[in-house]
Formats: structure tokens, sequence, C-alpha cells
């Protein structure tokens, strides 16, 4: 089955992988099939699920999947067989030593021949590095798994140290915590006006286009730290690269009022400006245009 998907049907490893595993799935709980024609469960979630599915709870667990993506799927599967933690490790990765390509001696000539792109061609460049794992063991606890710098080291190896009488085992989880802690607690202060402590009063609105941090905290505590956009397709479910988006145009008197300001994300936020500020209603922008142009 595996050759005939690869040589047959030109499908890659993991692609094959995945249609063997459901249909030896499928064989068991045939519901499965059903499912996947209608797209509320995809290949990957029937692979990820299939190991924990039994007779008794195969309907329930596959109610908890429809039309879920795959770190949702993940934390379910933690659910269902719940991993412990982790041990803390903080190892030095082995260098790569270079590979010998011949052991002759090679003239300087040659040497530059070959280190010269051939037809103007460049040699392919190395991989990115691999991204971050976050991946859920049980509910509540994740596996993080990173690499770091020698200066990121050394600044750990010096906090564990400095914080044995609170942390006697200098467990880099609970300093990653508490240090995770305080950086939010800065980035909300400065982003969101956010204090501990915060003025009474103080005037809301003014002439200048920067908005009051009593402003800031009061939109942020109403929109709930997503967009506010609200489309076709009800509001817009974005909390990365929120802005500050006036109603009315700062530019055509809007003034940084509570009422007057709102969250937004920055491609609905390009989105209204340009909407606001085109005459040519032929000419309307389209949002998804927006979001497509932002994130490529």
């Amino acid at each position: 089955m595996f050759a005939y998907c690869t040589d047959v049907l030109h499908l890659c490893e993991g692609a094959a992988y995945n249609r063997i595993h459901a249909a030896r799935t499928a064989k068991k709980h045939p519901v499965l099939l059903e499912r996947l024609t209608d797209g509320s469960l995809t290949l990957t979630a029937i692979r990820l699920l299939g190991p924990h599915l039994t007779a008794d709870n195969c309907e329930h667990v596959l109610g908890l999947a429809k039309h879920a993506k795959k770190r949702a799927i993940e934390e379910l599967v933690a659910s269902l067989d719940p991993k412990p933690d982790v041990p803390s490790v903080v190892r030095k990765l082995p260098q790569k030593s270079p590979a010998l390509v011949a052991t002759a001696p090679v003239p300087v000539e040659t040497l530059v021949r070959l280190s010269e792109p051939a037809n103007g061609v460049h040699a392919p460049t190395a991989p990115p590095p691999a991204q971050p794992v976050v991946r859920p063991l049980a509910p509540e606890r994740y596996k993080l798994q990173v690499t770091i710098a020698r200066e990121t080291h050394d600044t750990l190896r010096q906090l564990q140290n400095l914080m044995r009488h609170a942390i006697p085992d200098g467990d880099p989880s609970r300093i990653i915590d508490r240090a995770l802690t305080l950086l939010l607690h800065d980035v909300l202060r400065q982003k969101c006006g956010m204090s501990k402590h915060p003025r009474s009063g103080g005037a809301e609105s003014s002439d200048s286009r920067a908005i009051p941090a009593t402003v800031r905290r009061a939109v942020w505590a109403r929109d709930g730290g997503r967009c506010a956009f609200v489309g076709t397709h009800g509001q817009c479910a974005e909390t990365a690269f929120l802005e500050y988006h006036h109603r009315q145009p700062f530019a055509a008197g809007g003034k940084a009022t509570v009422e007057n300001i709102e969250l937004r994300c920055r491609a609905h936020n390009a989105y209204e400006a340009t909407l606001f500020f085109t005459s040519d209603t032929a000419r309307e922008p389209d949002v998804d245009s927006f979001w497509n142009e932002l994130h490529l």
C-alpha cells in the first residue's frame, strides 16, 4: 500500500502514512469515513486520535474533535493519554563538524572553481532553524523545547544560583514562569496602560493623537484583548498585531475616547482606514487581500 501511494499516486511519505493509518483506523471505526467525507475531521486528526479511540469513547471524542485544529487535537489527545512531566534539562548542543569531501590534496585553483556558482546558480542555502516546540503532555501541562544562546544560558545559570533560597532545586521551568510573568506585566503596562495602582480620573481625550493610558486600559478590558472588527462571518478572533483604532479617524476630528477607540488587528485597521479615505467606491478595498499582503 505504501509503495502504491508513493509510486503510483505520487504522494509524499507523510501523506501516504496518513492515508494508510486512517484506512486502518476506519476499519475499526467506520464512522471516521463519514466524518472525513463531510470535512469535520482531517487525516492528521484521525492519525493522532486513532490509537486512543475505543468503542465506548468514539462518538464523544469525535464530537470534541469536530472541525478542531491540530493544536486542539493534540490537547485532546493529551487529555485522553496524559504523559508525565519531562525532566528539566539544560545541555550544550554538539557542534557540527564539517564533512571531509576528499582525502587527497586539491589544487587551489580547483577549490576556487568549486566555490564559484556554476552558470550563475548558487548552491542551496542551509535550511532555516527549527521552530520552538510547544506540545501538550497532559491537561494543563506542556512541553517547551527551545535552543538558547550562550548569553541566555549564562543568565539562566546565574538566576538559578541567585534564587536557590526561593527555588532550591533551580528548576528552569519555575524561573521561566516568573520571568514571563514579569515580562507580561511590563508589556501590558507599555502597550495597554495596565498598572497595579492606576491613577483615578485624568483626561480621557485630548487634541493629541496619543491615547491616554486610562483609555487604553478601558478599551483593552472592554474588547477582551482581541480584534473588535465584526464582519459577515462574525467577530475577528485575532489576538496578535493589535492596534488602537479610531472609529472616527483622528484626521477627521476623532477624539481619543473610550467610545471612539477600539482594538483592531493590523489587517482590519488598514482595511477600515483605506475604506474611510477612499472616495471612489469602485475601488473599495478587500479585507482578504489586505490580510494576505500583511502576512506574506
